[in-house]
Protein backbone atom coordinates (compact mmCIF):
# COMPACT_ATOMS: atom_id res chain seq x y z
CA UNK A 1 0.00 0.00 0.00
CA UNK A 2 1.23 3.52 -0.68
CA UNK A 3 2.17 5.65 2.15
CA UNK A 4 0.14 8.37 3.13
CA UNK A 5 -0.52 10.95 2.68
CA UNK A 6 -1.35 10.95 -0.74
CA UNK A 7 -4.01 12.24 -3.44
CA UNK A 8 -5.73 9.23 -6.13
CA UNK A 9 -7.25 11.32 -8.52
CA UNK A 10 -9.21 13.96 -7.02
CA UNK A 11 -9.43 11.75 -3.25
CA UNK A 12 -6.61 13.01 -0.66
CA UNK A 13 -5.69 10.26 1.49
CA UNK A 14 -4.46 10.92 5.19
CA UNK A 15 -4.20 8.79 8.82
CA UNK A 16 -5.65 10.18 11.43
CA UNK A 17 -4.51 8.16 14.57
CA UNK A 18 -5.09 4.53 13.25
CA UNK A 19 -7.88 5.11 10.74
CA UNK A 20 -7.46 6.26 7.12
CA UNK A 21 -9.21 9.52 6.53
CA UNK A 22 -10.21 10.25 3.05
CA UNK A 23 -11.78 13.66 1.22
CA UNK A 24 -11.99 15.99 -1.61
CA UNK A 25 -8.38 17.31 -2.02
CA UNK A 26 -9.93 20.74 -2.39
CA UNK A 27 -11.45 19.99 1.11
CA UNK A 28 -8.37 19.17 2.39
CA UNK A 29 -8.73 22.69 4.72
CA UNK A 30 -12.12 22.05 5.35
CA UNK A 31 -13.68 21.01 8.83
CA UNK A 32 -17.55 20.69 8.05
CA UNK A 33 -17.83 17.86 6.49
CA UNK A 34 -20.20 15.31 5.79
CA UNK A 35 -18.61 11.98 7.88
CA UNK A 36 -19.14 8.34 6.29
CA UNK A 37 -17.91 5.45 7.60
CA UNK A 38 -16.28 2.05 5.46
CA UNK A 39 -15.44 1.39 2.09
CA UNK A 40 -19.01 0.95 0.92
CA UNK A 41 -19.66 4.45 1.31
CA UNK A 42 -17.38 5.48 -1.48
CA UNK A 43 -19.42 3.81 -4.31
CA UNK A 44 -22.50 6.58 -2.58
CA UNK A 45 -20.30 9.71 -2.75
CA UNK A 46 -18.71 8.57 -6.28
CA UNK A 47 -22.25 8.40 -7.96
CA UNK A 48 -23.35 12.22 -8.33
CA UNK A 49 -21.83 15.42 -8.79
CA UNK A 50 -22.41 18.50 -6.73
CA UNK A 51 -25.35 19.47 -8.71
CA UNK A 52 -26.68 15.83 -8.18
CA UNK A 53 -26.05 14.88 -11.75
CA UNK A 54 -24.91 11.14 -12.60
CA UNK A 55 -21.40 10.65 -13.03
CA UNK A 56 -21.08 7.98 -15.83
CA UNK A 57 -17.61 8.47 -15.87
CA UNK A 58 -15.91 8.32 -12.42
CA UNK A 59 -12.51 9.75 -13.22
CA UNK A 60 -14.05 12.67 -14.90
CA UNK A 61 -12.98 16.22 -12.62
CA UNK A 62 -16.33 16.32 -11.10
CA UNK A 63 -15.99 14.14 -7.68
CA UNK A 64 -18.62 15.81 -5.48
CA UNK A 65 -17.46 18.07 -2.53
CA UNK A 66 -18.38 17.91 1.00
CA UNK A 67 -17.53 14.85 2.70
CA UNK A 68 -14.76 13.00 5.01
CA UNK A 69 -14.61 9.27 4.80
CA UNK A 70 -13.01 6.85 7.52
CA UNK A 71 -11.46 3.85 7.02
CA UNK A 72 -10.12 1.27 9.71
CA UNK A 73 -7.34 -0.65 7.78
CA UNK A 74 -5.32 -0.54 4.87
CA UNK A 75 -8.17 -3.40 3.06
CA UNK A 76 -10.85 -0.81 3.69
CA UNK A 77 -8.33 1.74 2.15
CA UNK A 78 -7.85 -0.84 -0.99
CA UNK A 79 -11.97 -1.15 -1.51
CA UNK A 80 -12.95 2.60 -1.09
CA UNK A 81 -9.87 3.35 -3.59
CA UNK A 82 -11.41 1.20 -6.18
CA UNK A 83 -15.02 1.89 -5.51
CA UNK A 84 -14.13 5.69 -6.07
CA UNK A 85 -12.16 5.03 -9.50
CA UNK A 86 -12.56 1.04 -10.12
CA UNK A 87 -9.81 -0.45 -11.64
CA UNK A 88 -7.83 2.01 -11.66
CA UNK A 89 -5.20 0.33 -8.20
CA UNK A 90 -4.62 -2.69 -10.54
CA UNK A 91 -3.73 -0.94 -13.88
CA UNK A 92 -0.81 1.07 -11.51
CA UNK A 93 0.06 -2.25 -9.97
CA UNK A 94 0.35 -3.73 -13.47
CA UNK A 95 2.40 -0.73 -14.76
CA UNK A 96 4.60 -0.78 -11.48
CA UNK A 97 5.73 -4.31 -12.17
CA UNK A 98 6.22 -3.43 -16.09
CA UNK A 99 3.48 -5.88 -17.25
CA UNK A 100 0.79 -3.49 -17.90
CA UNK A 101 -0.19 -4.25 -21.57
CA UNK A 102 -2.10 -1.25 -23.37
CA UNK A 103 -4.42 -1.40 -26.24
CA UNK A 104 -4.40 1.00 -29.42
CA UNK A 105 -7.63 2.36 -29.87
CA UNK A 106 -8.41 1.23 -33.51
CA UNK A 107 -7.90 -2.30 -32.05
CA UNK A 108 -10.34 -1.28 -29.14
CA UNK A 109 -12.65 -0.36 -32.09
CA UNK A 110 -12.31 -2.86 -34.39
CA UNK A 111 -13.37 -5.22 -32.15
CA UNK A 112 -16.77 -3.66 -31.28
CA UNK A 113 -20.17 -5.70 -32.73
CA UNK A 114 -23.34 -4.64 -33.11
CA UNK A 115 -24.66 -1.09 -32.82
CA UNK A 116 -21.11 0.31 -32.48
CA UNK A 117 -19.37 -1.55 -35.33
CA UNK A 118 -19.75 1.58 -37.07
CA UNK A 119 -17.18 3.25 -34.27
CA UNK A 120 -14.37 1.30 -36.38
CA UNK A 121 -15.51 3.54 -39.61
CA UNK A 122 -13.58 6.89 -37.93
CA UNK A 123 -11.39 8.95 -39.68
CA UNK A 124 -7.88 9.72 -38.22
CA UNK A 125 -9.04 13.32 -38.03
CA UNK A 126 -12.11 12.44 -36.48
CA UNK A 127 -9.95 10.05 -33.70
CA UNK A 128 -7.82 13.45 -33.11
CA UNK A 129 -10.97 15.58 -32.49
CA UNK A 130 -12.97 12.98 -30.46
CA UNK A 131 -10.06 11.89 -27.86
CA UNK A 132 -8.80 15.87 -27.45
CA UNK A 133 -12.69 16.33 -26.53
CA UNK A 134 -13.65 13.79 -24.83
CA UNK A 135 -10.07 13.02 -22.94
CA UNK A 136 -9.29 16.00 -21.66
CA UNK A 137 -8.20 16.86 -18.23
CA UNK A 138 -9.85 19.78 -17.98
CA UNK A 139 -13.79 18.74 -17.81
CA UNK A 140 -12.97 15.47 -19.29
CA UNK A 141 -11.18 12.53 -18.04
CA UNK A 142 -8.14 12.45 -15.03
CA UNK A 143 -6.30 9.16 -16.79
CA UNK A 144 -3.40 9.64 -18.29
CA UNK A 145 -3.04 8.06 -21.49
CA UNK A 146 -1.03 5.06 -22.23
CA UNK A 147 -2.63 3.93 -25.40
CA UNK A 148 -1.66 4.87 -28.93
CA UNK A 149 -3.91 5.59 -32.06
CA UNK A 150 -2.76 1.98 -33.71
CA UNK A 151 -0.13 -0.05 -33.98
CA UNK A 152 1.84 2.20 -36.01
CA UNK A 153 2.67 4.20 -32.43
CA UNK A 154 1.20 7.42 -33.42
CA UNK A 155 -0.26 9.52 -30.55
CA UNK A 156 -3.96 9.04 -29.64
CA UNK A 157 -4.39 12.72 -30.44
CA UNK A 158 -2.26 15.82 -31.78
CA UNK A 159 -4.69 18.19 -30.37
CA UNK A 160 -3.61 17.36 -26.14
CA UNK A 161 -0.80 18.99 -24.18
CA UNK A 162 2.01 16.01 -24.08
CA UNK A 163 1.52 16.63 -20.18
CA UNK A 164 -1.80 14.38 -21.02
CA UNK A 165 0.10 11.09 -21.69
CA UNK A 166 2.94 11.10 -18.84
CA UNK A 167 1.95 9.82 -15.28
CA UNK A 168 4.37 12.01 -13.73
CA UNK A 169 1.55 15.21 -14.21
CA UNK A 170 -0.77 15.46 -12.18
CA UNK A 171 -3.73 15.99 -14.44
CA UNK A 172 -6.21 17.36 -11.53
CA UNK A 173 -3.76 20.30 -12.06
CA UNK A 174 -4.29 19.97 -15.52
CA UNK A 175 -8.46 20.31 -14.74
CA UNK A 176 -7.88 23.69 -13.29
CA UNK A 177 -8.37 22.30 -9.51
CA UNK A 178 -5.62 22.70 -8.07
CA UNK A 179 -1.86 23.97 -8.05
CA UNK A 180 1.28 21.79 -7.87
CA UNK A 181 2.80 18.52 -10.24
CA UNK A 182 2.76 15.09 -9.16
CA UNK A 183 5.59 13.39 -7.43
CA UNK A 184 6.65 16.92 -6.20
CA UNK A 185 5.10 18.06 -2.86
CA UNK A 186 2.24 20.19 -2.06
CA UNK A 187 1.16 21.65 1.55
CA UNK A 188 -2.18 19.99 2.51
CA UNK A 189 -3.40 20.00 6.50
CA UNK A 190 -0.16 20.44 7.67
CA UNK A 191 1.42 17.08 5.67
CA UNK A 192 3.14 16.58 2.37
CA UNK A 193 0.71 14.62 -0.13
CA UNK A 194 1.95 12.58 -3.34
CA UNK A 195 -0.50 12.80 -6.26
CA UNK A 196 -0.47 8.84 -7.95
CA UNK A 197 -1.66 8.84 -11.16
CA UNK A 198 -4.98 6.90 -12.81
CA UNK A 199 -3.47 5.30 -15.85
CA UNK A 200 -5.07 4.82 -19.01
CA UNK A 201 -4.42 1.42 -20.52
CA UNK A 202 -7.36 1.16 -23.21
CA UNK A 203 -9.95 3.26 -24.51
CA UNK A 204 -13.22 3.23 -22.66
CA UNK A 205 -17.19 2.32 -23.63
CA UNK A 206 -17.39 5.87 -23.56
CA UNK A 207 -15.04 6.55 -25.26
CA UNK A 208 -15.92 4.00 -28.09
CA UNK A 209 -19.54 5.12 -27.61
CA UNK A 210 -18.46 8.99 -28.54
CA UNK A 211 -16.40 7.50 -31.74
CA UNK A 212 -19.59 6.28 -33.06
CA UNK A 213 -21.65 9.18 -32.50
CA UNK A 214 -18.60 11.63 -34.37
CA UNK A 215 -19.15 8.93 -37.01
CA UNK A 216 -22.59 8.86 -37.76
CA UNK A 217 -23.03 12.62 -37.22
CA UNK A 218 -20.73 12.98 -40.15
Amino acid sequence: MLLVPFCFGQVLVQKNDNRFELRHRDDRLHHQLQTFRGARAAIDIARYDDEGRYRPLKTAPNLRHGWRLELDSPEELKAALDNFYSGRLAVLAAWQAGRLHTTPLRETLDRQSGMYRIAAKISDAQIDRVVADFCRSDGGCLRTILWKRDQSGAPATTKLPAQKFDPAWDQVQASGRVQGSAFATTTAAKATATTIPLLCQEGCNLLVAACRNAVKAE
